[in-house]
């Protein structure tokens, strides 16, 4: 799995400058009642620098060094969703559980706990309509169902991904589906399904110029 990015739709700037706003009509209003809104936008000013923060720490750890590279890495993710909890940011509790299921399943290889988190995850990106943080807990769902066996299952999930990131212009994750499509095909014996996927994958990697995903594609082909 690529160390992808899910990008956040408020950024820290919005919520210091409403925070700030807030300070300002209680200084200067008198107007105390929104100190609590604002206190949930600095909890959100830190869940975003939390998860922001723990990207960096799983890219690193996806680096060839081991979960030692990632020592906190969980930690940040935790402590994001429940900071997004506390915020009433939905969009962001989702997200920051979609990470913590790729770390126990990407660092950990413990698909238990990976499960629970992607489940919720996907819970709270369907309530905020997130559909770039669902396309992601559907393609880790997928890979899942794709290492226990259940192709189908599997197939269904990251065709599904594939449709959300086509929908959202998201090329590159598009193409990095079609690798794992590609695999799913070989392994239920359509190889040229897999052949043709996996053509479509480069194009598509070339435009975008993602060369790790070409990379994905070049390996993959050596294997059908």
């Amino acid at each position: 799995m690529a160390s992808e990015d899910a990008v956040g739709v408020v950024g820290v700037d919005g919520r210091l400058e409403r925070a700030n706003e807030l300070y300002e009509r209680a200084v200067f209003g008198g107007d105390v009642a929104g100190l609590e809104a604002a206190e949930r936008e600095l909890n959100g000013v830190e869940a975003d620098l939390a998860l922001a923060r723990g990207r960096i720490v799983h890219a690193r750890s996806l680096d060839g060094q081991g979960e030692d590279a990632g020592a906190g890495e969980l930690e940040l993710f935790e402590r994001a969703a429940e900071l997004y909890r506390l915020a009433g940011d939905v969009r962001g509790e989702g997200e920051a559980l979609l990470w913590v299921g790729i770390f126990h399943q990407v660092v950990r290889r413990d698909e238990a706990p990976a499960a629970a988190a992607f489940e919720r995850a996907h819970e709270l990106a369907a309530q905020a309509g997130d559909k770039l943080t669902l396309s992601y807990v559907l393609r880790h769902q997928g890979i899942a169902e794709h290492m226990a066996g259940r192709l189908p299952v599997a197939r269904e999930r990251l065709e599904e991904s594939v449709r959300l990131r086509r929908e959202l212009g998201f090329m590159a994750g598009v193409a990095a589906n079609l690798v794992g499509l590609a695999y799913i095909a070989v392994a239920e014996g359509r190889r040229d399904d897999a052949v043709a996927v996996l053509d479509e994958a480069a194009e598509i990697a070339e435009a975008e110029k993602a060369a790790a995903v070409l990379g994905w594609v070049e390996e993959a082909r050596r294997k059908v």
